[in-house]
C-alpha cells in the first residue's frame, strides 16, 4: 500500500532489538555490568523456553531481546547477526566516563574515541563479538 498522505499516519515505535545469544545470564550480566542495563521482561515458559527483555531506560520499554541460539544456523549467527556493522547503537550523555568504564572491564575497543563535529562515539564489542556503537550527540 503506498501512503498518500490523505490517510492518517499511525504511531509506529521501535520495540526490541534481538540479538541471539549462548547463554542469557552471561549477556545479562555483560550488558548491565558496562552499559546499566536493566530486566524489562525474564520470563520461562512451561517448555522451558526463555524470554528476556533488557532495557537502558526506566521510562520505556525500549530495549534488546536475548533469544537463545537453537539451530546450526542460529548459533553460526550468534555475534555476526549484521556481518561486523553495528548491531546497536546506544546514546549516552557522557561517553567520556562510559568510554572509561567498559575499558576498565576489559571490553574490546574496535574503534576508540573519537569527535567530530556534532558528536564523539567510539565502538566496541560485545561478550559475543556484536558491534556496539556509543555515541554522545554534542551539538
Amino acid at each position: 500500500m503506498k501512503f498518500t498522505g490523505t490517510q492518517k499516519k499511525m504511531k509506529i515505535q521501535l520495540g526490541r532489538v534481538v540479538i541471539l545469544v549462548d547463554d542469557f545470564d552471561q549477556a545479562l550480566h555483560f550488558y548491565q555490568t558496562n552499559f546499566f542495563c536493566h530486566t524489562i521482561f525474564d520470563n520461562t515458559t512451561p517448555e522451558g523456553k526463555r524470554y528476556l527483555h533488557i532495557g537502558f531506560s526506566k521510562k520505556d520499554s525500549i530495549g534488546i531481546w536475548f533469544l537463545k541460539a537453537e539451530s546450526d544456523e542460529q548459533e553460526d549467527k550468534v555475534g555476526k547477526q549484521t556481518a561486523g556493522q553495528p548491531t546497536v547503537v546506544l546514546y549516552t550523555e557522557d561517553i567520556e566516563k562510559l568510554y572509561t568504564h567498559v575499558k576498565g572491564n576489559g571490553v574490546k575497543i574496535v574503534e576508540k574515541l573519537v569527535e567530530v563535529p556534532g558528536s564523539k562515539f567510539f565502538h566496541c564489542l560485545d561478550l559475543y563479538g556484536n558491534r556496539i556503537t556509543v555515541v554522545e550527540l554534542t551539538s
